[in-house]
């Protein structure tokens, strides 16, 4: 964390990882048609004000993938049964606050997604089917039929 904290992470479940593969997949395919980098769970960035934070996916635009020093465009946190949202979403807030311009809070067991924007409130949606991209992943759409299952 920017305070020097470390936060020891244990693996995830199966169900959580083969979402994890799911998702990081969708934004695989679409970073390759429309440039920039897509990173999985084990990529991790270091932010501005000092934390190294690690996203379940992101999308880094070549401009700022130069910079070693500069938070993704774009991140997706997946819930996982061992997961606090109260957590999770502080981290949102920290990607928010070092740099991001979207972000994706998805909780598997309640079905919602959170979208997190700079200067704006969260914004919950409920069960949906599919999550379209806008500013730095506009085109992009998430597929969470297989996400849900």
């Amino acid at each position: 964390t920017s305070d020097g904290k470390l936060h020891i992470m244990p693996p995830t479940d199966r169900k959580t990882s083969s979402r994890n593969l799911e998702i990081g997949t969708q934004l695989k395919l679409w970073a390759r048609q429309h440039g920039g980098l897509a990173t999985d769970p084990s990529g991790g960035f270091v932010l501005p004000n000092g934390a190294r934070l690690a996203p379940d996916a992101a999308w880094i635009s070549l401009e700022r993938e130069s910079d070693p020093m500069s938070c993704p465009n774009f991140v997706i946190e997946l819930l996982s049964p061992s997961d606090r949202s109260r957590i999770t979403h502080e981290k949102m807030l920290d990607w928010l606050a070092n740099g991001i311009e979207l972000g994706w809070m998805i909780d598997p067991k309640r079905r919602t997604v959170t979208i997190y924007r700079r200067d704006r409130e969260p914004e919950l949606l409920t069960a949906p089917d599919q999550v379209v991209g806008e500013g730095p992943v506009a085109g992009f759409v998430l597929d969470l039929v297989p996400v849900w299952a």
